[in-house]
């Protein structure tokens, strides 16, 4: 959908090309039907790319207004990524680079948000849901490399790890 967003992707001439509401259009139908087809009680999530890192590309102002849209259309949750449409593109690869671009969606649209890029640490995590940066975090990778971060940061965070139950059918449970 991305394509269609971004004008350095996106040069078609027709009602899906040129201004901010035609690149808006297809993905607005698609998350208005795919709203209308599932259970009110099922939650719609929307991966968006926030900015493509390059001048004159789609950006964070265009992503708020999106974010406003969606959230019209019946989106519950905003997942905020960011850049891949064209090599040139600069992305700051640093912890936690995409945040900021969450947390303003999340203010400005007033829509929950989900924060991804290089959240690592179970403190950085927390930091950004606690402090209203964003109401969710996806791990993504980071889940593959350390598939019991989610314990260990209950550990961190005072809890009693919570063990599902196919761990009970173990004869020991892993060391975390």
């Amino acid at each position: 959908m991305h394509q269609f967003l971004s004008p350095l992707s996106n040069k078609r001439n027709d009602e899906y090309g040129g201004s901010l509401e035609n690149r808006m259009r297809l993905l607005l139908r698609v998350a208005s039907r795919v709203r209308e087809s599932i259970p009110d009680s099922v939650p719609l999530f929307v991966r968006i790319s926030s900015t493509d890192w390059v001048e004159g590309g789609w950006d964070v102002d265009q992503s708020v207004e999106l974010a406003r849209r969606l959230k019209a259309a019946g989106v519950d949750l905003i997942d905020v990524s960011s850049g891949g449409s064209v090599p040139t593109a600069r992305i700051p690869l640093a912890k936690g680079y995409q945040v900021p671009a969450c947390s303003r969606i999340h203010a400005e649209a007033q829509v929950p948000t989900g924060a991804v890029g290089l959240i690592t640490e179970v403190q950085h995590a927390n930091d950004i849901i606690t402090g209203g940066d964003a109401d969710l975090v996806f791990l993504g990778r980071e889940l593959l490399r350390e598939p019991y971060w989610m314990l260990k940061a209950e550990q961190v965070l005072g809890a009693e790890p919570n063990w599902s139950t196919q761990y009970g059918y173990a004869v020991k449970r892993p060391r975390i």
